[in-house]
């Protein structure tokens, strides 16, 4: 049963038998695609334990991935789960980077199954004409993810720039124009 113990497990908060309901066990969020409306032409839409409660301590979870034409899920990594993507519809060309810097990729199709391995930067993007899905599964209740671009460019407070200029050996005026595009709207 869903009941752990104590106050919180994993920081989510543990529930009395007589309170748990069919709700605690039931999200409807992944059974349509997400509106698209941003620059890298990807939307994430996640069923984990801040959306389904029942979840809490059991180490699963997922998430539904929705594409435009060309979009992107950028280069990110789960700091805490493994993920396998199965494909709903569409084509895609997926990948990740070993510790030994190799790219490892491919391109999918609907109904093919990827893996990447738990902490590796990895990346999808539709190579198709349509619109394109996935859902993916972690072994974790909340896998965290943590965009490389995002993480680098736009955190509070910034990574200095003379760290990203030396970094990616390019100028402060191309660290400025990124940090610019990746600014919180």
């Amino acid at each position: 049963m869903y009941v752990c113990v104590g106050v919180k497990v994993n920081g989510f908060a543990c529930k009395k038998d007589a309170d748990v309901t069919e709700n605690d066990f039931f999200f409807s969020g992944l059974a349509k695609p997400a509106v698209v409306n941003n620059t890298v032409g990807s939307v994430v839409t996640g069923a984990n334990v801040e959306k389904i409660p029942g979840l809490n301590t059991l180490g699963v979870s997922l998430s539904r991935i929705d594409y435009q034409p060309g979009g992107l899920n950028p280069p990110h990594t789960h700091p805490r789960a493994t993920e396998i993507i199965f494909v709903l519809d569409g084509e895609l060309d997926v990948g990740f980077i070993t510790t030994a810097n190799k790219l490892i990729s491919k391109s999918i199709k609907k109904g093919d199954i990827f893996v990447f391995p738990k902490g590796l930067v990895h990346f999808q993007q539709n190579n198709g004409k349509e619109p394109a899905s996935v859902i993916a599964g972690f072994n974790s209740q909340l896998p965290g993810t943590q965009s490389i671009a995002v993480t680098l460019f736009a955190s509070t407070p910034a990574v200095p720039d003379h760290v990203l200029t030396k970094a990616f050996q390019i100028g402060t005026k191309e660290v400025n124009k990124i940090k610019s595009r990746l600014a919180p709207k």
